[in-house]
């Protein structure tokens, strides 16, 4: 997944959270940052423009470095610790990239993958057939190893009772956002492909047989 989509407003450029400015480094106008953006080789290269939130105030990186595993950047116009304290929570948005762009060098924002219908790929490991609709994306959701889909099964499978006898059903499935798992995705087509393992996904291991 790349940066996370903040606004939707037809007005304005669409604008993408980037960053969370955090604490001084140092004395020289430096700031950690919470990154927001799987691409921040790039979007914290010298020269790079940042915005506000409303796209009104610009921030032009004018250098960047990695320090045990976390960005520090300085701003043009930051140049001592007061300054850089003054930054402490300011949100760094970031102009989005070009649709086409995105799509040769297979990067994905939330929004698209949302609604996309999740079919199963051809050759998948369980023996499914192929173009099989599985569910709906309705969420796309970060964790520290990788990107999650959630996606709402079209055939609700029971897992198992409660303790008065009511059946429990599985509605959604977590399926990680790596190549292997999600191989194919069409947006002009409106549908990703998925090879999930054995277990991923309730209901689907028997058809292996």
């Amino acid at each position: 997944m790349a940066d996370q989509n903040m606004h939707d407003d037809p007005q304005q450029p669409e604008l993408l959270r980037v960053a969370r400015i955090g604490r001084a480094q140092g004395m020289k106008g430096e700031v950690t940052v919470q990154v927001f953006t799987d691409e921040p080789e790039w979007r914290f290269e010298p020269g790079s423009v940042l915005y506000s939130s409303d796209g009104e105030e610009e921030y032009v990186i004018e250098s960047s470095r990695t320090f045990k595993n976390r960005w520090i950047i300085k701003l043009e116009g930051c140049d001592d610790r007061n300054a850089s304290e003054a930054l402490n929570g300011t949100v760094l948005y970031g102009e989005a990239d070009d649709p086409d762009d995105m799509l040769e060098a297979d990067e994905w924002y939330p929004k698209d993958l949302i609604g996309l219908e999740a079919r199963m790929a051809e050759g998948n490991g369980l023996g499914v057939e192929a173009g099989r609709v599985v569910g709906t994306v309705v969420d796309v959701i970060d964790s520290p190893a990788q990107s999650l889909l959630k996606i709402r099964l079209v055939e609700p499978v029971q897992v198992g009772e409660a303790k008065d006898g009511t059946p429990v059903f599985e509605k959604t499935a977590l399926v990680p956002f790596v190549d292997q798992i999600v191989p194919d995705i069409d947006l002009e087509e409106g549908y990703l492909t998925i090879d999930p393992p054995g277990g991923l996904i309730a209901g689907l291991e028997g058809d292996a047989r």
